[in-house]
Formats: C-alpha cells, sequence, structure tokens
C-alpha cells in the first residue's frame, strides 16, 4: 500500500488521505485535512484581509439600483466627451465633487458621502451581476451564498430581539439572502413598504385565548418530532414559529407603519415604493434592524437613455437625498451607512438606440455614514469614462470596505454544508482610507 500511494498522483494521495480522514477520525476533520494536505491554509482566510478595527458602523442601509446604473450619468460624468452626451455635471455641496444633473438634491448631501469611481465587476449580465454584487461570488449552480445581511447577523446577531435582523425591500425573487446560513438569517421579503407587515395580526374572529391555545397544542404534537430529529433545519422550522409569535405580540410591530410619519415627510421621499422603501429603512434602523436593502430597478437602458435615466434619477434623488437629511437630522447618520450600489455601469459610447449597454469595466458607488469620509472622491476612470486609471476596486473589495466599517472579522473562515471554506467578503480587500 505504501509503494502505491508513492506512485500516485497528488490527487490520487489527496483523496486517500482525505477518506481516511473521514473514517478514522470523522467527518468534522475533513476541512483541516484537505487544508494540511493541499498546503492551502483556508483556516486563516487565504488571500483575505486580516484587517480589524472597531465598527464605525451599527446598521446599513443597501440602495440598490437594480438593472445597471450608469456611471457617465449618474457619479462620474466627463463633462465636455463625446461619451457624455446630453448630461451635464452640477456642483455639490462638497468642494471639487461634481454629480449628473439629474441628481440636484443628492447634490447637496454629498458632504456626507464619498463617491467611488473605480469598480470594476467580471460579471456582464443581470442575474449573475447582482449575485456577485451581493456575495462576493459568482454564481453556481451547486451552492447558495450568503449576502451581506446574512453575514452582518451571522457574526453580530440582531440587536432587537423581536424584529427581523435583515430587511429586504422591493421585487427581489433572485436575491441569495442567507445562501447556506441557517433559515433565521435570511432576510424579511417586502414587497409593498406602504402595506406594513402582512399578516402580522391576529385574525378577528380568534381571541387571543385562543390563539395561544392554538400555538400551544401545535408545539405538543410538534415536541416528540423536534427531540428526536434535532436538526438544523427542524431547529429553524421552530424558530421561524417562535420569531413570528414573538413579532405579533410586539409593540415593535409599529415600526412597519409609515402611517405614523407626517406628511410632509412621506412627500418629501417620494409617492412611490423606493422612496417609501427609504423612509421604512430608516423607520427599521431606528428600531435596531440591522441591515435594510431597499430596490430600485429600471436602470437596463438599452434604449432611450436619456430619457429613463432622469426619471429613475428622480426618484432615486428623492428617496437618497431625504434619506441623508433624515438620518443626519435625527443623530443616526454617524453610525448608518447608506451604500448606494448597482451590478454594473453602461457603456459610455452610446448606441444606435439612443442607449447604452451593458459595461463591468468601469462604474460607480457611493458610500455615506457610518464613518465614511465624506466630500469625497475615491478612484478615477479615463476622461471617457471607459478605463479605471486610479484606485482600482473590484466587486468583492467593496464589500470588504464596507464589512470593515461594520467591524466584521474578514479572514475568519465559516464552512458550508459540504465542507468548503468561505469568507465574508471573498478574497476581498477593504479600501480603509475612505473611512475617516
Amino acid at each position: 500500500m505504501k509503494e502505491l500511494l508513492k506512485k500516485s498522483d497528488e490527487v490520487t494521495r489527496r483523496n486517500f488521505m482525505s477518506r481516511a480522514a473521514s473514517t478514522f477520525l470523522g467527518v468534522g476533520m475533513m476541512p483541516a485535512a484537505n487544508e494540511l494536505l493541499s498546503g492551502k491554509v483556508y483556516g486563516a482566510g487565504a488571500g483575505a484581509s486580516n484587517l480589524k478595527q472597531v465598527p464605525t458602523a451599527k446598521n446599513v442601509i443597501y440602495l440598490y439600483m437594480s438593472g445597471g446604473m450608469t456611471h457617465l450619468d449618474t457619479f462620474d460624468p466627463k463633462p465636455g466627451a463625446e461619451t457624455q452626451g446630453p448630461t451635464k455635471a452640477i456642483k455639490t455641496s462638497a468642494d471639487g465633487v461634481r454629480i449628473g444633473e439629474y441628481l440636484p438634491r443628492t447634490a447637496q448631501q454629498m458632504h456626507h458621502a464619498c463617491v467611488i469611481n473605480s469598480l470594476t465587476s467580471t460579471q456582464g449580465a443581470h442575474e449573475q451581476g447582482r449575485y456577485f454584487m451581493h456575495t462576493s461570488y459568482t454564481l453556481r449552480g451547486t451552492i447558495r451564498h450568503p449576502a451581506m445581511g446574512a453575514w452582518l447577523l451571522k457574526f453580530q446577531d440582531r440587536l432587537n430581539e423581536t424584529l427581523p435582523g435583515n430587511v429586504v425591500i422591493g421585487n427581489a425573487s433572485r436575491h441569495p439572502g442567507a445562501g447556506f446560513f441557517e433559515a433565521k438569517f435570511s432576510p424579511l421579503m417586502i414587497n409593498n413598504p406602504e402595506a406594513g407587515l402582512q399578516n402580522s395580526k391576529r385574525m378577528k374572529d380568534v381571541t387571543e385565548d385562543q390563539f395561544h391555545s392554538r400555538i400551544d397544542l401545535a408545539q405538543k404534537l410538534d415536541q416528540k418530532f423536534q427531540e428526536k430529529y434535532s436538526h438544523k433545519g427542524v431547529r429553524a422550522y421552530k424558530d421561524m414559529y417562535d420569531d413570528a409569535v414573538g413579532l405579533m405580540q410586539s409593540k415593535d410591530l409599529a415600526a412597519f407603519d409609515l402611517t405614523q410619519e407626517p406628511a410632509e415627510l412621506r412627500e418629501a421621499y417620494g409617492d412611490d415604493a423606493f422612496g417609501q422603501g427609504c423612509l421604512l429603512a430608516r423607520r427599521l434602523v431606528e428600531n435596531n434592524v440591522r441591515f435594510v436593502e431597499v430596490a430600485l430597478g429600471g436602470w437596463d437602458t438599452h434604449q432611450g437613455n436619456f430619457v429613463r435615466v432622469p426619471e429613475r434619477c428622480d426618484i432615486l434623488d428623492r428617496g437618497l437625498a431625504t434619506l441623508l437629511e433624515d438620518l443626519h437630522r435625527r443623530g443616526m447618520l454617524d453610525e448608518t451607512m447608506v451604500v448606494v450600489a448597482t451590478e454594473f455601469g453602461r457603456t459610455p459610447d452610446i448606441n444606435q438606440n439612443v442607449g447604452r449597454d451593458h459595461y463591468p469595466k468601469a462604474f460607480s458607488a457611493m458610500l455615506a455614514g457610518g464613518g465614511v469620509k465624506g466630500g469625497t472622491i475615491y478612484g478615477k476612470t479615463d476622461k471617457e469614462g471607459r478605463e479605471v486609471v486610479e484606485n482600482k476596486m473590484e466587486v468583492p473589495d467593496l464589500n470588504a470596505t464596507i464589512g470593515y466599517g461594520l467591524g466584521l472579522p474578514l479572514d475568519h473562515v465559516l464552512y458550508s454544508p459540504s465542507k468548503r471554506p468561505f469568507t465574508v467578503a471573498h478574497n476581498g480587500q477593504p479600501f480603509a482610507e475612505i473611512y475617516a
């Protein structure tokens, strides 16, 4: 046997040793055995950053521009360039920072924000790009990776015991959610922010005593099964019921009720799902919900870019600017990071349909609050917005930068059910200089 192993190739020897480890040492030793045999130390987070800091942000409001937001017409205008088209650049409240003319309200809040104009991605299709932006991993058919909100809860847990710690507002049916983590880290999906939390009240013809009696009966019926099959999935099912009942009885359920806000403030946010979603996000964060994502679609402007982008920007502008001002006025912006992100940019070249096509090579994002150095621009593209020429930031780097602000352990390895190692931002490196 010894001579046979010596003649075998490396992969065969490694497979044999892995199977031996599984047999004699138990399945729990498999990842460690593979790491030692391959020479790769995944336990140290190979390739991941070991930078640590005291968190400057407690919560995140993540505004996701689904469809691929054009960078040239929003945060990275190129005045005088042929690629710019009719969009003009305007001054902002931050010296030297200019953005597209379709965001005039946001321009007055730029002293709170850092514009990142050096993002680049390897994914040029919508589904793959969205998945990559949310998880730092490429889309695969064999595994589902956790999004940032799930990582935050996994490492730091909820701050409010009755409200969900992770919420997604808007049409996000393909959101990766908690990936391979437990179900309790999954986001609560809310399609209509103005409808409150659906199915959260007891039926009118059921008294409180009857309700509790039914819950107690269900628990008694499930008890033996739960004791016999004490698996993660079974426990997650029970936890879901416990959390739902706790939420139904909590006074914090009022956080979902937008009618408690003044009419003029609701109007300022915008009479649309995104604007009201931003207001709901502020209310949830105010009640210690850790991570809230609000989606705004419609950025896939292959046609009529200079008609559709102003429409999208007006919605974004109202919601984003009012959110920043509202958070600042309430003293919440220092501990709440607001992120504006998208899956990729749009081509500098304007196509025959007066549109811009997919362009992952260079695009923009924005960070504000949560310790971010306001009134700044990070990174740079060339004079036509085609190439990143300064401080290139890949998608995992952006997620690592967000995680750094939250104080997440970027090099801490967690294992999927198939015993593969993963870190919060894959091999992303945080750009710590973005923070004050």
